[in-house]
C-alpha cells in the first residue's frame, strides 16, 4: 500500500491516473497551488529527490510499496513565521539599546547572550524571506525602509561586520555605538516591515 505523508503527518492520497512518479509530483504540485502552498523537500522511499535528479525519479513507474514524503510550507505559515519575528526583532532592539549599558556595567553574559540571539534570529529572518519568495505575488512587494530584503540586507551586512570586529577586539565602545545607533534602528524598522505582512 501506497503511503503519503506531508510535513511527516500521514495523509490518506487517491491514485486515479497516476502511472509514475512524475504524475504524482505533478499532482500534488497542483494541489499545493491549490491551497496556496510550496513543496520544499520531497523524499521516495527515503531518498530525496534533488534538481538534478528529478527527471530520472520522475520516470519511474509506481509500485505499491512507495513512500511519498512532502515538506511543504504555506503562505499562512510564513505570514505567521513573520508575525513571530517581527514581535523577536522589537525585542531584540531593546535589547541592542540596552547592550552599552550592560557592557559598562560588566553584564557581559548578558551582552553576549543578545548578540547571539541577534545572530540566530538572522538566520531565521533569511530563511523565512527565502520561502517568502516562492510566493512573488504575496511577498514580493514587501520591503524594509522602502528597500528590498536584499538591498536593506546589502546594507545592514557591512555593520554587521564591523559589529563582529569589534567584539573580537572587545572594544566595548564600537560595540555599543554599533549596537544603539546601527543595529537598533534597522531591527526596529524589520519589525515594522514583518508587522505589515
Amino acid at each position: 500500500m501506497m503511503k503519503f505523508y506531508i510535513n511527516g503527518d500521514e495523509v490518506q492520497v487517491t491514485i486515479e491516473a497516476e502511472k509514475t512518479v512524475g504524475d504524482v509530483l505533478k499532482s500534488f504540485e497542483i494541489t499545493c497551488e491549490e491551497n496556496q502552498a510550496a513543496v520544499i523537500g520531497i523524499n521516495v522511499n527515503g531518498v530525496q529527490i534533488t534538481a538534478e535528479t528529478f527527471d530520472e525519479e520522475a520516470k519511474k513507474s509506481l509500485t505499491d510499496d512507495m513512500k511519498f514524503e512532502f515538506t511543504v510550507v504555506t503562505k499562512d505559515s510564513i505570514k505567521g513565521a513573520f508575525a513571530n519575528l517581527s514581535e523577536l526583532f522589537n525585542n531584540l532592539s531593546e535589547k541592542m539599546e540596552q547592550i552599552p549599558v550592560d557592557l559598562q556595567s560588566g553584564k557581559n553574559t548578558e551582552a553576549s547572550a543578545s548578540i547571539k540571539k541577534l545572530a540566530d534570529s538572522i538566520d531565521q529572518f533569511c530563511h523565512i524571506a527565502a520561502l517568502a519568495s516562492l510566493f512573488p505575488e504575496t511577498f514580493t512587494n514587501t520591503n524594509i525602509d522602502g528597500k528590498s530584503f536584499g538591498e536593506f540586507f546589502n546594507e545592514f551586512s557591512p555593520i554587521l561586520v564591523d559589529f563582529e570586529q569589534a567584539l573580537k577586539d572587545n572594544d566595548t565602545v564600537m560595540i555599543g555605538d554599533l549596537a544603539e545607533y546601527e543595529i537598533c534602528p534597522r531591527l526596529k524598522s524589520i519589525s515594522e516591515a514583518l508587522k505589515a505582512v
